[in-house]
């Protein structure tokens, strides 16, 4: 089906309540939270140009529709764990003795019924209540609560868009989105157009012709209730792995199948709206995290995956780590010259470029600060043009510049006969004994998977010599697990590269350096931080936040810090520090994500920290701090170097809001890997060293999943070039006939 605007990624306000399932007492009680988050204040109370603040001193978190979309958001998106957390302190909240119970003197009143609920205490005391909250470490689960609606609450606020695309706080914070034109009078070519089936525009009645029309075979099963579609390779996840495999093995002759659970767009579609976008783009909207909230998740969940929304750093596997993967781990692709040939066909094939001609704000700051400071700075090779001044790729690239899978890699693939099935979710991998072996060996025939669109109801069916899973670290698992394979290490090992972020403050005023903070390439710039034994001990690097993820992390204090914090947002820059972690994590069954730090973790991204504070402070920022819940910060000017050293001593890699301290810091995380790794035996590997299941003939993984450990780099070449030869192993082996349904 033809059609030349996509209206998912185009926001508007909502106009009609959810039924999320609060009580009205429970949403009172959320309502008055919110606003205490983001309270009104009056006309000359904040600290910059005061008299130009047109809307953000007047802003209230009680606005509609931003309680409801927040209830909404715990009702539908949010684990279990947390929706019970949530109404038990609202349900809480609601009563007088619960209110007496956690907010104890500032509850009372002076005339009857002498005890308030929350939200009748007037607004001055709830926000000191807040601020206990936050800091008493003896209420984590109210701790906990309260920092998941407070980040809910600015996300919503600060993202929500009219129908002129826009929210008015954004002006009073310097933002304005990116609006390249990338409109023509003639619609964008969609690149995959030929190959392309997308069911969320199909019905019952017309899948069948759509399917048939890109050359499959379709048998409807009326007895199972679902289309059975024959092929010789199904893939799961069309990403950085399943771009790759659909290309290798369609260019190889054989008849392939992506299944994709996200949908399909152009440069035209995207709009750059972060709150649309993350919705559209990424898995859970966004809004995903460790089930504790220690670390907050950003996976693709698109065509094209994490390379169409990635921040376009292409870093190739570092020495050290081939060596530890290709000799301590004995897995001998990684020490063969076919795997450094494939990074070479990787960066070819999407176009790495070595150089960038003007970098934005933030990677300005951290290019001067390490010069200042002595130390090496090194460009990032981008899959771009060198001109590519993008600042919004993580929303998908309006220019149509940076090239991701779904304009390279899938459209190989799709020239060669591929089909991408979009908006269709697998269930599960259909796992049979293998007649040809061993009563206890298994053999996988392919994949069910259901339509999105829940106007077509049949299951759809992939019959397959070879199914491949593609489908990420965070999917792949359940995925494999819900097929009955049984292998301990599935879900295991998983590594996340955590991130802990340090901002400075550089007003426009007396600083040479010029530009927005959301302006230009995220990443093209990098700094290695090093140790006494030369080993990287995390990497430092810029990332892009939008106003509403600038609002969610932003340490929260008080309502009237925070929006002097926001009036500062389009100058307060960002670094990070990311390790390549030592501690692992588990996705189990149900999708859920655990982890936990190694101590070694927590030094190296404390050292990493303090590294990006210095650089910083080095570049010329007025004020530093972290994202540590008491507000951490410091003005540099006119401190000696001493006073800002002995400031330094103070900052630590505080653990998540669950944490039994004080202070505590939300950690972020863009890279998920290692959970269906690969080795040399079941024992302590998901799959073989051809990434197939250790249990089923035919299954193979294929994504960063398999990868044996965490990388401390982006990952993304890495992973392509890992799928480019394991899919050419995979080519080899339906040639030589192991494999038939």
């Amino acid at each position: 089906m033809e059609k030349t605007a996509h209206p998912l990624l185009r926001g508007g306000r909502r106009e009609t309540r959810y039924s999320h399932g609060f009580s009205s007492s429970d949403m009172e009680t959320l309502t008055s939270i919110c606003e205490t988050l983001l309270p009104p204040l009056p006309q000359n109370s904040l600290e910059k140009n005061s008299h130009k603040i047109q809307y953000l001193h007047k802003a209230s978190g009680s606005q509609y529709p931003i309680p409801d979309e927040v209830a909404d958001i715990v009702t539908k998106s949010c684990l279990r764990e947390a929706r019970i957390l949530v109404r038990g302190l609202l349900r809480i909240l609601s009563t007088r003795i619960g209110t007496l119970l956690l907010c104890g003197l500032f509850c009372f009143s002076k005339s009857w019924p002498y005890i308030n609920k929350f939200s009748d205490i007037p607004m001055e005391k709830r926000e000191i209540v807040l601020q206990k909250w936050f800091k008493n470490r003896f209420l984590t689960p109210v701790r906990l609560g309260i920092v998941f609606i407070k980040f809910l609450c600015l996300y919503v606020f600060f993202t929500q868009v009219g129908e002129d695309s826009k929210n008015p706080a954004w002006d009073d914070m310097g933002y304005q989105v990116d609006n390249e034109d990338n409109s023509s009078e003639t619609p964008d070519e969609r690149p995959l157009q030929k190959g392309i089936v997308e069911t969320i525009y199909e019905t019952e009645s017309s899948m069948v012709k759509s399917l048939v029309q890109k050359g499959l075979k379709v048998i409807e099963d009326t007895k199972n209730d679902m289309y059975k579609v024959q092929c010789d390779v199904v893939i799961v996840g069309s990403g950085c792995g399943g771009g790759v495999a659909a290309s290798v093995l369609a260019s190889s002759g054989l008849k392939v199948v992506v299944l994709e659970k996200g949908n399909y767009f152009i440069k035209s579609d995207y709009s750059s709206l972060e709150g649309p976008s993350q919705g559209q783009l990424y898995e859970s909207g966004g809004i995903l995290s460790t089930w504790d909230g220690k670390i907050m998740i950003l996976a693709g969940s698109t065509v094209g995956g994490g390379s169409a929304v990635n921040w376009s750093a292409c870093i190739k596997t570092p020495d050290s780590v081939m060596q530890e993967w290709g000799d301590d781990k004995r897995i001998p692709i990684f020490q063969s010259p076919e795997y450094v040939s494939a990074m070479d066909k990787v960066c070819e094939r999407i176009g790495v470029t070595q150089n960038c001609t003007q970098e934005g704000l933030q990677n300005q700051i951290l290019r001067r600060g390490c010069e200042n400071l002595g130390l090496e700075v090194e460009g990032v090779p981008r899959n771009s043009s060198e001109n590519h001044y993008c600042g919004s790729c993580c929303y998908g690239c309006r220019r149509g510049e940076k090239k991701g899978t779904d304009t390279t890699w899938l459209v190989d693939a799709v020239d060669c006969g591929a089909v991408i099935i979009t908006g269709c979710k697998a269930k599960k991998f259909i796992v049979e004994k293998n007649k040809y072996g061993n009563q206890t060996d298994k053999k996988c025939l392919g994949v069910i998977a259901t339509s999105m669109n829940k106007d077509i109801i049949k299951k759809i069916c992939i019959e397959a010599k070879v199914t491949i899973s593609a489908c990420g670290s965070l999917l792949t698992p359940p995925l494999m697990i819900s097929s009955g394979l049984k292998n301990p290490n599935i879900g295991r090992n998983l590594h996340l590269h955590p991130v802990i972020m340090a901002w400075g403050y550089f007003p426009e005023s007396y600083s040479d350096l010029k530009g927005k903070v959301f302006e230009g390439g995220i990443i093209t710039s990098v700094h290695k931080v090093g140790s006494c034994d030369s080993n990287v001990r995390a990497i430092i690097e810029s990332p892009i936040l939008g106003p509403g993820s600038f609002a969610a992390l932003c340490p929260w204090t008080s309502g009237e810090d925070l929006k002097n914090r926001l009036l500062k947002y389009s100058r307060t820059a960002h670094l990070f520090a990311m390790v390549k972690d030592v501690g692992s994590g588990k996705v189990g069954p149900d999708g859920r994500i655990s982890y936990n730090f190694d101590a070694m973790d927590i030094e190296s991204l404390k050292h990493g920290l303090r590294q990006a504070l210095r650089i910083l402070i080095a570049a010329g920022a007025d004020e530093v701090g972290t994202q540590q819940s008491d507000g951490q910060r410091i003005k540099c000017k006119g401190k000696s170097e001493k006073e800002l050293e002995a400031f330094l001593d103070t900052v630590t890699a505080a653990m998540g809001p669950k944490s039994l301290v004080k202070e505590f810091t939300t950690y972020s995380s863009a890279h998920q890997i290692g959970s269906c790794r690969m080795g040399t035996s079941e024992k302590d590997s998901a799959v073989d060293e051809n990434g197939q299941s250790w249990e089923a003939d035919g299954l193979f993984v294929c994504d960063a999943s398999v990868l044996p450990g965490a990388v401390g780099v982006n990952p993304m070449i890495t992973i392509q070039a890992t799928a480019y030869c394991l899919s050419k192993k995979i080519a080899e082996m339906i040639k030589e006939g192991k494999f038939s349904r």
